[in-house]
């Protein structure tokens, strides 16, 4: 994977942490995936991890599917 390509992937989950922040939403394991990085040809996943009920209710409301 070029430098390039792994800017964008940081640059990607930078983005989601503060949206998801901005939301009241905290993923403490938000980040990306070293094992999909260690691929030959590298395939780049974001972890988004777990999270606690509060937070799963956050995430469920701010896509609009609770009311």
């Amino acid at each position: 994977m070029s430098d390039e390509q792994a800017q964008a992937v940081e640059d990607v989950v930078k983005e989601l942490r503060t949206a998801l922040t901005r939301a009241g939403i905290t993923l403490p394991s938000l980040g990306i995936d070293p094992v999909s990085l260690a691929r030959e040809a590298p395939r780049p996943l974001v972890e988004l991890g777990r999270c606690d009920l509060g937070a799963a209710e956050r995430l469920t409301k701010a896509l609009g599917a609770h009311p």
